[in-house]
């Protein structure tokens, strides 16, 4: 008889603990005990934050009857307490098991880390801490055990496609179909029914939800501020209508991406020299400026005869503007010269200018701003940062077991994004939902714009130095999202390095890692649908690809989102700023525009209220927050890869440092890129 001393520890969240019976069964080399029950007078496996039994880790010692060698695995099987229990009562009660630590009659403790839940009845295989690719099992269990984990959750997380052209998601139709381990906690979904009730309900008896008719008046609008207020949301409404605040958001606004040096005009926006003169001065003229480098361009080409919706039994409008930029060399504010809004010249298309009539001028930009909501929101948002980690995070689940030093690294920044994901195609891009009901182009205009993007989208661009090199826009002044960005993007490159040169010595040992390889091929495969136009890797080849590669994940799973995120409610509370739809066509002529016709052309007023309930959920977490570089789940066990999470988190905090001194400057604090406020995955 061989006596083993096993301590567990169970989750703080709400319902973690479990009345059921839980045995756990040693395998080592020489055999396999059967299951061990872990018992003691009193409740066992309480949640840590029980507020009926303390929180605790919980001790015991069972018997082997066998002497099974060194230790292989540990098997956990949960049961219900009493045989007869009806299903779905006591014989469901899930457990969250965060760790089971072993240890034997000689030798030293080994941790079991787990951090799943584990529901009904059941067994789960646990390995030891140590992360280990496949060339490192040394004994043919181990090996099954990788493959069993694995075929296990390729039976539990299948693929499919939600609509064609679009990167592949997880085949679940609701929330409540989805297991614990991927789910909303009970606290973060409460939180979030709770807003999204309370939001509804205060703007139903305000009597705004259900008005069809358009807004009396700006003044009117203004009320809105009295639904929910920021800082940022007060300085929209103040400087809306100023030149440096529009130019200003292509740099540091909810869609940071788009705007692009200038080297030559588009054909197809003939500016002259006579038009841009007021704002660039005398003896100053286009190509001059332009071989400057101080003209950058914005183009919503995007959007050109995409299809357009029906809200409130009218017909909608859309266009796909190009707003040309000017640099002051030598400072000062990045200023608007030009705006056409469409893609083809011509009697019909005026190109817009800061010197025409007022309310021209503002409509001209008002309709920019239309473009860069339904961009946004279909392409950088949706697309690219929330349709494309849900991809990262199916592959991560499906390719790489647990053990697997990459799914230690990357399994934080996948909390939750499969629920928000699957939330998302219930109630805001479902036929009849959000998008449908208050959009301009509706649930098929956004369709439409992922298809055409998907065709564009290049391996570059989801690479921040890449995409602003690309782009050319290294040195544009007060580019905060470029320049916080590429300091993170920095902290995440070096963490990621360190952790790849613990496990991989040498670029061989990354070529002969059949799980690394199958993440990667899967990831092509369904998010990027074999496209190799798009210079996605279907294969890695070198330590330095697979760093570059696994930043890339993180970034866009965690900063990219929130950079893209949390802006939505400020920039949109203040509506003109941010219009998800226009009523009337875009202008063909100038000198027509009045204060009425800029109203009349404005979303109503139930659009209006509908997307901001839906922006500002999706602009804050609802609790259950982890931070950037905060692992409570402590999947990493060995020192090494622990001093590499302790110096990824001093260079966030020296970076969240850094931008807050910044920001004591600025009149507008661009805080979308602090890594306190960032969180690791996409969760909202």
């Amino acid at each position: 008889m061989a006596e083993f001393s096993v301590r567990v520890s169970t989750g703080d969240a709400i319902g973690a603990g479990t009345w059921n019976k839980i045995a756990v069964s040693i395998v080592g080399t020489r055999g396999e005990t059967p299951p061990l029950r872990l018992d003691h007078p009193g409740k066992e496996f309480s949640a840590g934050a029980d507020p009926v039994f303390p929180p605790q880790v919980e001790d015991f010692q069972v018997e082997s009857p066998q002497d099974v060698g060194p230790v292989l695995l540990l098997r956990v099987h949960k049961a219900p307490l009493l045989l007869s229990a009806p299903v779905g009562t006591v014989a469901r009660d899930a457990w969250f098991c965060r760790w089971i630590q072993l240890t034997p009659p000689r030798g030293a403790p080994l941790l079991f880390p787990c951090y799943q839940w584990l529901e009904g009845a059941g067994s789960l295989a646990l390995r030891a801490g140590a992360a280990k690719v496949s060339r490192a099992d040394d004994h043919p269990i181990l090996r099954q055990q990788r493959q069993e984990e694995l075929q296990a959750r390729q039976d539990s997380y299948h693929w499919k496609t939600y609509s064609p052209g679009w990167p592949r998601c997880l085949d679940e139709k609701s929330v409540k179909d989805l297991d614990l381990n991927i789910k909303y906690s009970v606290k973060k979904n409460s939180c979030f029914y709770l807003k999204v009730g309370s939001a509804f309900t205060e703007l139903k008896l305000k009597g705004l939800l259900d008005r069809k008719g358009l807004w009396k008046s700006l003044s009117e609008m203004r009320t809105m501020l009295n639904f929910r207020k920021t800082p940022a949301a007060e300085y929209v409404v103040k400087h809306w209508q100023e030149d440096a605040f529009f130019a200003s958001q292509f740099l540091n606004g909810l869609n940071p991406v788009l705007i692009r040096r200038c080297r030559h005009l588009p054909e197809n926006f003939p500016v002259t020299d006579d038009m841009v003169a007021p704002v660039l001065g005398p003896g100053n003229s286009l190509q001059a400026e332009l071989e400057r480098g101080s003209l950058f361009l914005v183009d919503h080409g995007i959007l050109s005869s995409i299809h357009t919706n029906v809200v409130n039994g009218k017909p909608q409008f859309s266009a796909a503007p190009m707003t040309l930029l000017y640099q002051r060399p030598g400072g000062g504010p990045l200023l608007p010269l030009a705006i056409q809004l469409s893609q083809s010249p011509g009697p019909d298309s005026p190109i817009f200018l800061p010197g025409d009539n007022k309310w021209d001028w503002t409509l001209a930009k008002t309709w920019v701003r239309n473009a860069e909501f339904s961009v946004h929101e279909a392409v950088t948002h949706l697309l690219h940062a929330h349709l494309l980690p849900e991809v990262f995070t199916m592959a991560t689940l499906r390719q790489l077991p647990q053990c697997h030093p990459l799914f230690k690294l990357l399994i934080p920044h996948t909390r939750y994004t499969l629920h928000i994901n699957t939330l998302a195609r219930e109630l805001l891009i479902a036929p009849e939902q959000v998008v449908d009901r208050s959009t301009g182009i509706g649930v098929r205009g956004f369709s439409e714009l992922i298809q055409r993007n998907m065709q564009q989208l290049n391996y570059s661009i989801l690479c921040l130095p890449e995409d602003i090199r690309a782009r050319g826009v290294e040195d544009i002044p007060n580019y905060y999202y470029r320049d916080d960005g590429l300091k993170i993007w920095g902290a995440v490159e070096s963490f990621v390095s360190e952790i790849i040169h613990i496990y991989y010595p040498s670029d061989t040992a990354v070529q002969d890692d059949p799980e690394l390889q199958a993440w990667v091929r899967e990831i092509f495969s369904e998010g990027f649908l074999g496209r190799e136009s798009s210079g996605v890797p279907s294969t890695l080849e070198t330590r330095e690809a697979l760093v570059q590669y696994v930043t890339m994940v993180i970034f866009n799973s965690s900063a990219k989102h929130y950079a893209v995120s949390a802006g939505q409610f400020d920039s949109c509370i203040w509506m003109p700023n941010l219009p998800p739809t226009m009523q009337l066509p875009p202008p063909t002529s100038k000198g027509q525009t009045r204060p009425e016709g800029f109203l009349a052309t404005l979303p109503p007023v139930n659009a209006t209220c509908d997307i901001i309930i839906a922006l500002w959920l999706l602009s804050q977490e609802p609790g259950d927050r982890r931070p950037l570089g905060t692992y409570p789940d402590e999947h990493f066990t060995e020192e090494a890869p622990r001093r590499s999470i302790a110096t990824f988190q001093r260079r966030l905090a020296q970076i969240s440092r850094e931008i807050r001194e910044r920001n004591q400057g600025l009149e507008l604090p661009y805080t979308y890129l602090d890594p306190p406020l960032i969180e690791n995955s996409v969760s909202i």
